[in-house]
């Protein structure tokens, strides 16, 4: 049964999916062992990790011995930097104007330790300034640190191309995939990048469950000391029934990605189209088809004056990344594409899950157009 019909904030966070639901609580009744007991309860729970580690590697085309399971993106996307770091002699870190919030606040630990940082803009379509970023690395740069899919507007990300910059001068290459696990093929982006992040409630899986995947070709040093679990890479006991859930999640999301891959193209167009007949009133951020995000500069109302309203009306929509909303700064994706302050005040974004229909999605459209329609009435009145 849905309960979240106005619901389109799935980039923040998504709903479990049942199937998934069901495994944390068979796991959680029938693998109560730590994995790393080595009594048959521990056994049992850490032969449950390794069959979750090597599904989860196959689904990104990875090696199962360079997946950690994590907290969370966050916490994944801090380890990243942890890990590849300590195997580079570079002080320099490379990353882009529309990181995540969770990437700009490592970058800025590891700038207080010395680290020299640059930000790469973005172009005006929203994607990484290649000629810029060309220009920023050098022999000494130990990272870059380039997300996959944009958090705010859903564009993609040209990974190969930052790839083969990253080779040439000998750095690192993180990207952090939350937003695109489940929504784009990762085996086509793991053999170009060092590491990569996941996060299992983008997927439909549990909160507090993640993964990092780290090439196996290097050797890397813990955060912390002397630990036991995941090959020290983190400490902590596993999550094993939210390990399970994510994985089963995550399974679920890749063999379905190409049918909601059209339908997303498809709700996508119907916003397009009704909000077109409000013409200059708002422009539509760019965006790939196939990625669940959507973000909306409306004229002459702020974001977040709209959101509130959607909130009273039964839709849920926000005005950026979870992790950043509370400090109602504009966003730096906007700015970093030339936009003004007082234009990025007025971006919403809208994205998209598996629990919607056609009907959710017009009956979102129609409301953002009255009221569109409405306040600009009201205006030349």
């Amino acid at each position: 049964m849905r309960t979240l019909k106005g619901y389109f904030d799935y980039a923040a966070s998504c709903p479990i999916d049942e199937e998934a639901l069901e495994t944390y609580v068979k796991a959680s009744r029938e693998y109560v062992g730590n994995s790393t007991s080595l009594h048959d309860a521990g056994t049992k729970a850490s032969r449950l990790i390794e069959h979750c580690r090597e599904t989860l590697s196959h689904l990104i085309g990875g090696e199962a011995k360079g997946v950690y399971f994590t907290s969370g993106g966050s916490e994944g996307n801090f380890l990243a930097f942890q890990a590849l770091l300590s195997a580079h002699k570079g002080r320099h870190i490379v990353l882009s104007e529309g990181e995540h919030a969770s990437v700009r606040n490592a970058a800025l630990k590891f700038e207080e330790q010395g680290y020299n940082v640059s930000h790469v803009p973005l172009t005006s379509e929203g994607v990484v300034d290649i000629g810029i970023l060309k220009a920023l690395v050098t022999n000494d740069t130990a990272l870059v640190s380039i997300h996959h899919v944009n958090s705010e507007i859903g564009t993609v990300q040209p990974l190969e191309e930052i790839a083969a910059i990253c080779r040439g001068s000998g750095a690192f290459f993180h990207s952090d995939c939350v937003q695109s696990f489940g929504k784009l093929d990762l085996s086509q982006v793991t053999q170009y990048v060092d590491g990569l992040t996941l996060s299992g409630h983008k997927v439909y899986g549990p909160k507090g469950v993640g993964a990092l995947y780290l090439s196996p070709l290097y050797t890397y040093q813990p955060f912390l000391p002397n630990g036991v679990h995941e090959a020290g890479m983190r400490a902590g006991t596993l999550n094993v029934p939210g390990i399970a859930a994510f994985t089963v999640a995550a399974e679920k999301c890749v063999n379905t990605m190409a049918i909601f891959q059209e339908k997303f193209a498809a709700w996508k167009h119907v916003i397009e189209r009704d909000l077109s007949r409000v013409p200059g009133k708002v422009e539509i951020v760019p965006s790939d088809q196939r990625v669940p995000i959507m973000g909306l500069l409306v004229h002459r109302l702020e974001g977040q004056w709209l959101m509130l309203e959607g909130n009273r009306a039964g839709f849920c929509f926000s005005t950026g990344t979870a992790c950043q909303v509370g400090s109602q700064k504009p966003s730096r994706t906007l700015l970093s594409m030339g936009k003004t302050v007082d234009e990025a005040r007025t971006f919403i974004r809208l994205s998209f899950g598996h629990d919607q229909t056609l009907e959710d999605v017009k009956e979102l459209s129609d409301w953002l157009r009255r009221v569109i329609e409405e306040r600009a009435a009201a205006v030349v009145q």
